[in-house]
């Protein structure tokens, strides 16, 4: 017998095997199917909402780096994604429906065209710089931000030229909304919401300091509905209350407590299409879901990471076709998800 020969073959024939060991298992396992997107409420009861996906960056809209960008990222080894949200605060729907992002952490005002996969975004508008812009909406080619340290309003174009400024007599403005030709604005400093038209000139206010009917303490967002309803959080009441366009008082739900359809913290407010109230809550970390009189029907979400997680939500907004976007702040993100059902 030739030893050596068999010494010299051997390392070959078990390298053989092994490949044919391990090819034939690759070819016998399948890939693993994709996960189900997360639902709520959970089987077996019939969903409401599902989960789609995450936006924190250009790239998650479809929006490419230049070549000279990714040359760069190439040559340094590190990746600047601009526009890579921080703390997503405030949200809006433009008429066409393009997302309106105000960041505090980067004092930033970004729009989203998810059509076009373009992502636009402001630090400064002429010689304002924004300091802490909370809120956004915009009225045709007209951007308006709240930015709560500066105590105005700062109205825009697409290219970044100052309209005009709304102080009058603003403290802290904490939340917009547009209804028609009207723009509603929350002061939290000042516990009212002062009603402006486009142009920037006063209409109205309401609201003072209380627990009563039609009273504030330190409200914070607002929105409006398809029926020309405002809604208000009124934050430290833990409630919220609703009003004619006029601003007159009809009706208020929500108390402080940790069951259901009750508030620690609340902050957005929408209304989607069929008259469904959405709270966001940033102590719960979650999203509760009322009907038009304030009776809960559902709610979804948890403090974490994950989807449908979330850490300090702040606003939400929700599109004609049932798209519901929430500012997940602390988690540097905007989760989106779709009304699916009825609750």
């Amino acid at each position: 017998m030739n030893l050596n020969r068999h010494l010299k073959l051997g390392p070959l024939v078990i390298a053989g095997a092994l490949a044919l060991l391990f090819a034939s298992g690759c070819a016998e396992v399948p890939p693993a199917p994709p996960k189900p997107a997360p639902v709520w409420p959970p089987a077996p009861a019939q969903p409401a909402v599902m989960y789609e996906r995450d936006i924190s960056a250009p790239g998650d809209i479809g929006v490419q780096p230049s070549v000279f960008s990714r040359m760069a990222d190439w040559i340094t080894g590190i990746g600047k994604v601009k526009g890579k949200l921080v703390n997503p605060f405030g949200l809006a729907l433009d008429d066409a429906g393009d997302l309106l992002v105000t960041d505090t952490g980067a004092n930033a005002v970004c729009l989203l065209d998810l059509t076009h996969q373009k992502w636009l975004r402001w630090e400064a508008v002429a010689k304002v710089r924004f300091q802490s812009p909370v809120a956004v909406a915009r009225h045709g080619d007209t951007f308006f931000v709240a930015d709560s340290a500066l105590g105005k309003v700062i109205a825009f174009d697409a290219k970044g030229k100052l309209q005009f400024e709304i102080t009058n007599g603003l403290v802290r403005p904490s939340g917009l909304a547009l209804l028609g030709d009207r723009l509603y604005v929350a002061d939290a400093g000042q516990h009212q919401v002062g009603i402006f038209d486009v142009t920037g000139k006063f209409i109205a206010k309401f609201g003072q300091r209380g627990d009563g009917p039609g009273e504030f303490n330190f409200p914070t967002h607002i929105s409006t509905d398809a029926a020309g309803l405002v809604y208000v959080t009124d934050s430290l009441n833990c409630r919220i209350e609703v009003f004619s366009a006029d601003g007159k008082f009809l009706r208020a739900f929500g108390s402080t407590g940790d069951g259901p359809g009750r508030f620690s913290r609340p902050k957005g407010v929408a209304v989607d299409p069929a008259g469904h109230i959405y709270v966001v809550d940033a102590v719960f970390d979650n999203v509760q879901v009322f009907d038009g009189q304030g009776r809960l029907l559902m709610d979804w979400g948890q403090t974490g990471q994950g989807a449908g997680e979330f850490w300090l939500p702040n606003a939400i907004v929700i599109s004609r076709d049932n798209v519901i976007y929430v500012a997940d702040s602390f988690n540097h993100r905007i989760q989106v998800f779709r009304y699916i059902r009825t609750p």
